[in-house]
């Protein structure tokens, strides 16, 4: 993971500071939007939310999704522990292979804010996992800051300051996941309060191999 957490960064360790931070960037509208447009959720959909954070996008899902989410930060997790409570199964640590073969398989992967802070190898693996994760006809979803030809000044200010240091065009999003999905898409959303460009991304699995698993 290749990410910047000095200086003013680092007070985004903080999960309290890190959701009035996103608060405050419209974090509010962008998940209702991700939320609604991509991850598309339905009571009783299987959900693998990778890099959680503190859990925020569960507040924007329908109740009865089953909702597992992981991430590397304790300070998070503890904290989508205290606010979501049962809601939600919240796991600590950096998922593996053999993580995700223990479990049924979901119906959606989710990716927010996670592609820009890896390296193209880092970006496979998760794809791949992903693809692990999920069953016949599932969804990966995703959605990164990026970089566009005559986006706002002031968004791609903020965008290349980001703790993330992989941030990409589209394409360069696209590259790397059309190897592992079988269809891939895209669309771009240009945020007005605070500007802010970001890809959302949706990579499929029409069938699924590997090992075998728990179903």
């Amino acid at each position: 993971m290749s990410q910047v957490t000095n200086g003013i960064r680092a007070m985004l360790s903080s999960p309290l500071v890190y959701d009035n931070f996103q608060w405050l960037m419209g974090g509010r509208v962008g998940r209702t939007d991700f939320a609604r447009h991509m991850v598309k959720a339905v009571a009783g959909s299987r959900i693998l939310d990778i890099g959680c954070g503190t859990g925020g996008l569960l507040a924007f899902l329908p109740p009865g999704v089953d909702y597992w989410g992981s991430d590397v930060s304790p300070a998070y997790i503890a904290a989508a522990r205290t606010r979501f409570g049962s809601r939600g199964h919240f796991e600590c640590g950096l998922l593996r292979d053999a993580d995700v073969l223990a479990l049924p398989p979901f119906d959606i992967v989710i990716a927010s804010g996670v592609l820009h802070h890896l390296d193209d190898d880092g970006v496979t693996g998760l794809f791949t996992l992903a693809r692990t994760a999920l069953r016949a006809g599932g969804r990966f979803v995703s959605i990164d800051g990026t970089l566009v030809p005559g986006q706002n000044r002031l968004a791609r200010f903020l965008i290349t300051r980001d703790r993330g240091q992989n941030v990409r065009d589209p394409e360069g999003y696209l590259r790397l996941a059309r190897p592992v999905f079988d269809e891939v898409w895209g669309t771009l959303r240009h945020r007005r309060w605070i500007p802010y460009t970001h890809w959302m991304m949706e990579g499929t699995v029409a069938r699924q191999d590997g090992p075998a698993r728990r179903d």
